[in-house]
């Protein structure tokens, strides 16, 4: 009951009606993807010269949240060998983290708990290189690939097990807050589970995307 609950409701509400709409906007989408696949290649110089202009401006700014996101996992990484010789270090783990209460009292459950604050951004850094992967990927003359639409299904995947950890890591705090009083540590945000199901739609879509494509090259 404790996982469940750590998950305000209204994130399902959110999630699984946003899930509604867009599965039925695909179907929207789907019968006109196929004018879209023909008619890109058509569009405004101008316009694919702004569009590749955004992908740039995404691809740098994916980067730097990559880079910022393994800085931040090597960052726990190192702290936490260092609380292994002076156990003093884990008043400061990272960013003002103090878990030296945690690490007297339960050290097992302490290994646990700089498991999950490791884990996290390293597989929001994982989710974030395959971002780069698609931005790098994604032509504008051949949008619909086979190879991004597996990327972006990939995608979904991870987000959706970061997900998973996220809430095992929020029920691991919730139960430890009661056994180590004065343990401070946030709750982590369950909106991962929505735009894991956003992405992989966007996959799907990426994927039909293909077909047609594949098709009007067959027909013409």
């Amino acid at each position: 009951m404790l996982f469940i609950s750590v998950i305000s409701p209204k994130v399902y509400l959110l999630a699984f009606s946003s899930l509604y709409f867009i599965i039925n906007y695909l179907l929207f989408i789907n019968k006109f993807l196929s004018i879209f696949a023909v008619e890109f290649n058509q569009t405004n110089p101008s316009m694919k010269s702004k569009t590749q202009t955004i992908l740039v401006i995404m691809n740098v700014l994916a980067w730097i949240t990559f880079i910022g996101l393994m800085i931040k996992a090597g960052a726990i990484l190192v702290s936490f060998v260092m609380t292994l010789f002076n156990p003093d270090a884990a008043k400061n783990l990272y960013n003002g983290e103090n878990l030296y209460d945690l690490r007297q009292t339960l050290f097992v459950q302490y290994l646990n708990m700089v498991s999950f604050n490791i884990a996290l951004p390293a597989m929001e850094a994982y989710t974030t290189y395959l971002i780069i992967m698609v931005l790098s990927k994604i032509k504008l003359t051949n949008p619909f690939t086979a190879e991004v639409a597996a990327i972006l299904e990939r995608i979904s995947y991870v987000i959706f097990g970061t997900w998973i950890v996220a809430m095992i890591h929020n029920a691991h705090t919730s139960w430890l807050m009661k056994k180590v009083p004065g343990l401070q540590e946030e709750m982590i945000s369950g909106e991962f589970i929505f735009l894991a199901g956003v992405v992989f739609v966007i996959a799907q879509i990426f994927k039909r995307g293909v077909e047609i494509q594949s098709e009007n090259e067959l027909t013409v």
